[in-house]
């Protein structure tokens, strides 16, 4: 599976609202500048994580964005699913829940579902806490 430029600044994003977490609202020009990314690439991504839950937003002056839940209720799966649209790590119809004509036959199907539920369980195990901490489960 390969992380997209977007999956990856979705996760520093992230990371930036926690660890600034007792400055308020923060604005986007301050984190983009934290982080070295675009702000308007950036307003694509939280507007992504917005709508997943993920952030809240505040207009106005004081205005910017902040976590919407506690960090230790966040995963690197929540953050991951939202700005990749799938943990998934082929793009299969059955994985997707579609109909697929060769499922009933495909040989590779337990394989990918099987990698699927892997990446989703490593993910879901590390919260944005524990990412900020460096604190990542061993396998």
């Amino acid at each position: 599976m390969l992380i997209s430029t977007k999956g990856r600044y979705a996760l520093r994003v992230m990371l930036d609202l926690y660890q600034h977490q007792g400055e308020g609202y923060l604005s986007l020009k301050e984190v983009a500048q934290r982080q070295g990314i675009s702000p308007k690439y950036l307003e694509s991504i939280v507007a992504l994580l917005s709508r997943a839950g993920l952030v809240r937003s505040q207009r106005g002056k004081d205005g910017g964005y902040r976590l919407a839940r506690s960090a230790d209720a966040i995963t690197a799966a929540d953050i991951l699913r939202c700005a990749e649209g799938t943990l998934s790590p082929v793009d299969c119809p059955s994985l997707r829940g579609d109909d697929c004509g060769r499922a009933d036959h495909c040989r590779t199907l337990p394989l990918w579902r099987q990698l699927e539920a892997h990446v989703t369980t490593c993910l879901s195990a590390v919260t944005l806490e524990a990412l900020a901490r460096g604190d990542l489960p061993q396998p």
